[in-house]
């Protein structure tokens, strides 16, 4: 019955013009899939839901900006894609075809191998003779395989440049920047939407694996000497119940518990009440979706399943039809590595100063080297030893002063005995220091598909897409009762031009039995349906049709905007609405 389901939605999704594989007329690339007419419609509905949740009801603290696809090597090199970004691959060596391999693992022995080493990768093969799922030939040595897309930019072949594999990057490098221009405030929010690429592997379970496709993320920069400052709103979901999976429940062998966000923190199952905050804001988003609660839960990482930036990382796991718990959202505490990384690599100083309630006089240790010992030693060549010196850090002068081992300028060498050691008095206003950065991140097509497929749903042999009403592609349909008859028509006309008008997603269609048109459009997860017919010639109303109850009320046209607006936005029932028709 689940791959009926999976089979269903697929053929649904396909028909009705939601998604289906890219470049099909070349026989399809896997990995890659096209969102139809009504396919891009929801995606952006869920979109801007995802900006409501996270950065409108957040706006004191969260903004959103737009980041270039295509990056210098430098960026990733310093994010740590180049080096770590990978996946464990295997080749047989009879047919050349080649597989990720802790997938195949999986799919044999039905054992979960992430983060295993190559190595272990491949003695496992070998000792239970798995082989080529194509051809039976033998399997090599498993290797990594960098996923990162690579390019060049510009003319110039050791220009390298990747597509980004995540937006978080964009985000970091322009941190300093945006900071500034929201008044180096903390904490502080950068979110933003836009495609990323990884070059999967072998890519399958549709939408669930692409090698191109679209994240919403957002990076919360926090002081991590703050907690309770940090999460201002924490309160808005303290109480705020969510299932997770702590790894040492897993080693326990446990399943998810039910829990408030206050008790997970306290009880230091999640590490920042920031982090607990931000799964409890996805919960709702999700849920506002129309996943049910039960069919929900966060599961920790491993230390050896995390990416190499976490301290710790939950995925939000969706149940699915085929494949059962899939991960629609991670959850990670990226701590201070991604900003570190950058000062590195760039030289630039991406701190943030924190100011003191009140200065501070604090006593400090500082070094110097011995002016007149230099120009007794050096003479004609003092001046020179000055300038080697300017560039020489203090810390340099602290370690071989300590160490009693001379300091070397290039050709010249500085005696310990010749560096002073003094103390000082300074006035402190305040620190630097490296935020830390939590980080919540959804793929967009992932969760379209699971939305799409938990909407779908038969009643009396008839495909129904129940989507929630104000995510739904096209919100009302309005509908002539009789093909051919023209003053049913023209009030249909009028009636859809005032809704268009009004900012409502509308279509119109006079062709076919009514009783085929309203199928047509329930298929399509059209939430009201607007039916003019003779009653409406005698006293200005229409009947307001249901799409999952398909009943159906009677109202008066001049009201018609703001029912269809409390229909769709604020979920009044139909019956509320209007007079009720008796079917």
């Amino acid at each position: 019955m689940a791959e009926d389901k999976y089979q269903k939605v697929l053929e649904l999704a396909k028909r009705r013009g939601f998604f289906w594989p890219s470049y099909e007329i070349y026989g399809g690339v896997a990995g890659f899939y096209d969102m139809g007419p009504y396919g891009i419609l929801l995606k952006n509905r869920i979109i801007e839901k995802w900006r409501q949740y996270f950065v409108r009801d957040h706006s004191n603290y969260v903004i959103e900006i737009e980041s270039p696809i295509i990056g210098p090597s430098k960026v990733y090199e310093a994010s740590g894609h180049v080096e770590n970004f990978t996946d464990p691959i295997v080749e047989c060596t009879r047919c050349g075809r080649k597989f990720r391999a802790d997938h195949l693992i999986k799919d044999k022995l039905g054992i979960d191998v992430e983060g295993l080493s190559p190595e272990d990768m491949t003695r496992i093969i070998k000792e239970n003779n798995i082989k080529c799922p194509v051809c039976g030939g033998e399997l090599g040595e498993v290797k990594t395989f960098n996923l990162l897309f690579k390019t060049h930019i510009g003319p110039y072949e050791g220009n390298i440049g990747y597509f980004r594999p995540e937006l978080a990057q964009g985000m970091f490098v322009a941190f300093k920047r945006v900071y500034e221009v929201m008044r180096s405030r903390m904490p502080l929010g950068i979110a933003q939407v836009g495609r990323v690429g990884r070059n999967e592997i072998s890519p399958r379970q549709a939408m669930m694996r692409l090698r191109e496709f679209t994240i919403m993320e957002m990076e919360y920069f926090i002081d991590p000497e703050e907690k309770e400052k940090s999460c201002p709103f924490f309160e808005r979901h303290a109480s705020t119940r969510i299932r997770i999976l702590p790894y040492k429940y897993k080693v326990e062998e446990r399943g998810p518990e039910e829990v408030t966000v206050r008790e997970a923190v306290e009880e230091k199952l999640i590490l920042h009440p920031c982090l607990g905050y931000w799964m409890a804001v996805s919960n709702e988003f999700i849920a506002s979706l129309g996943i049910p609660r039960d069919e929900v839960y966060f599961e920790e990482k491993g230390p050896h399943e995390r990416a190499h930036y976490s301290s710790q990382t939950f995925d939000q796991l969706v149940r699915v039809s085929r494949w059962g718990w899939v991960e629609v959202s991670g959850h990670s505490y990226r701590g201070d590595y991604d900003l570190s990384r950058h000062m590195q690599y760039s030289g630039q100083d991406l701190t943030v100063f924190k100011p003191f309630d009140e200065p501070k006089i604090v006593e400090k240790t500082r070094y110097l080297v011995d002016k007149s010992y230099i120009g007794r030693t050096f003479r004609s060549e003092a001046k020179k030893v000055f300038e080697l010196l300017a560039n020489i850090p203090e810390e340099e002068l602290k370690n071989a002063y300590l160490q009693k081992k001379p300091l070397k300028l290039g050709d010249y060498e500085i005696p310990p005995d010749a560096i002073l050691e003094y103390k000082t008095h300074e006035k402190i206003t305040g620190k630097k220091y490296i935020p830390h950065v939590i980080e919540p991140s959804f793929g967009v097509e992932r969760v379209t598909y699971v939305v799409f497929e938990h909407a779908y749903r038969e009643k009396e042999g008839r495909i129904i897409l129940s989507l929630p009403r104000d995510i739904a592609p096209i919100q009302a349909v309005v509908l002539p009762l009789i093909e051919k008859d023209d003053s049913l028509r023209k009030i249909a006309v009028e009636i859809y031009d005032d809704l268009r008008r009004a900012g409502f997603y509308i279509l119109y269609d006079d062709s076919g039995s009514i009783g085929r048109r309203y199928a047509r459009y329930d298929e399509i997860g059209v939430p009201a349906a607007i039916t003019v017919d003779y009653q409406t010639l005698e006293d200005n109303t229409v009947t307001l049709r249901d799409r999952d109850s398909w009943r159906q009320v009677r109202i008066p046209i001049a009201s018609i905007v703001d029912i269809l607006r409390k229909f769709i936005y604020f979920g009044e029932e139909i019956d509320k609405l209007g007079t009720p028709i008796s079917t």
